[in-house]
C-alpha cells in the first residue's frame, strides 16, 4: 500500500468517526475554584488497571496494550456534564496532538508512543513523530459508554464531547486494527 493511500485510510478511519480528537490540554479552559463533593487531594478517586470495577462519576480508561503497556482506570467524581477535556483533566491524562493538527488530533497519551520508541506492526517498524497524520495502522481513537449501554466511538472531540456520571470515556491506542474497540 502506498504512502498516500495509507494517509487516505487514515485520514477516512478518523472521518468516520465524526470529528477528530481534540487535545485537552489545549482546550481546557483556565482552572476556576468551583464546588467539589470530594476533597482536591482525591478528585481522581480510583486508578486501577480494572475498567469493570464500578464507577460513580466518569470512568477514564487509557488502554495502551498494543503497545505492552498496562491500561489504567480512574474514576473522576463529576456532579453532572462535564467537557471530557475536564475529565482527563482531572484524572491526569496528557495528551498531545502533532504539528499540523496540535488541537485536533491525539498522538500521544501520557507520553506513549515515546519519540524513540519502536511500533512493531505488520509491515515492519514505525516510530511517531507526530508531525501530521497518525499511521492508519497505529493511532489513538477516543471510545464513550453510556451508563447502560455499548462502547461508541466518539462522535466529537475532547473540546465538545461532554459525558455524565455513570459514562466511560476511553483513548484506545489500536495497531494493525486491533484491539478494534474496547473490551470492558
Amino acid at each position: 500500500m502506498t504512502l498516500t493511500k495509507l494517509r487516505t485510510a487514515a485520514a477516512s478511519s478518523l472521518a468516520a468517526a465524526g470529528l477528530l480528537i481534540s487535545l485537552a490540554a489545549c482546550s481546557t479552559p483556565a482552572a476556576t475554584p468551583e464546588a467539589s463533593t470530594a476533597p482536591a487531594a482525591t478528585a481522581a478517586t480510583s486508578a486501577s488497571a480494572d475498567p469493570a470495577a464500578p464507577c460513580d462519576g466518569v470512568k477514564v480508561i487509557v488502554d495502551a496494550t498494543a503497545l505492552k503497556q498496562d491500561a489504567t482506570s480512574t474514576c473522576v467524581p463529576v456532579d453532572g456534564e462535564t467537557l471530557a477535556s475536564e475529565v482527563l483533566a482531572k484524572a491526569e491524562v496528557k495528551t498531545e496532538g502533532t504539528t499540523t493538527y496540535p488541537t485536533e488530533l491525539v498522538c500521544r497519551v501520557n507520553g506513549i508512543p515515546a519519540a524513540d520508541m519502536d511500533i512493531k506492526h505488520s509491515a515492519g517498524t514505525y516510530r511517531e513523530e507526530c508531525k501530521d497524520m497518525p499511521a492508519a495502522f497505529a493511532y489513538w481513537a477516543l471510545w464513550t459508554k453510556p451508563a447502560a449501554g455499548e462502547w461508541g466511538y466518539a462522535q466529537e472531540g475532547l473540546a465538545t464531547l461532554k459525558v455524565n456520571p455513570g459514562e466511560s470515556l476511553e483513548l484506545l491506542y489500536t495497531l494493525d486494527g486491533a484491539p478494534a474497540a474496547p473490551t470492558a
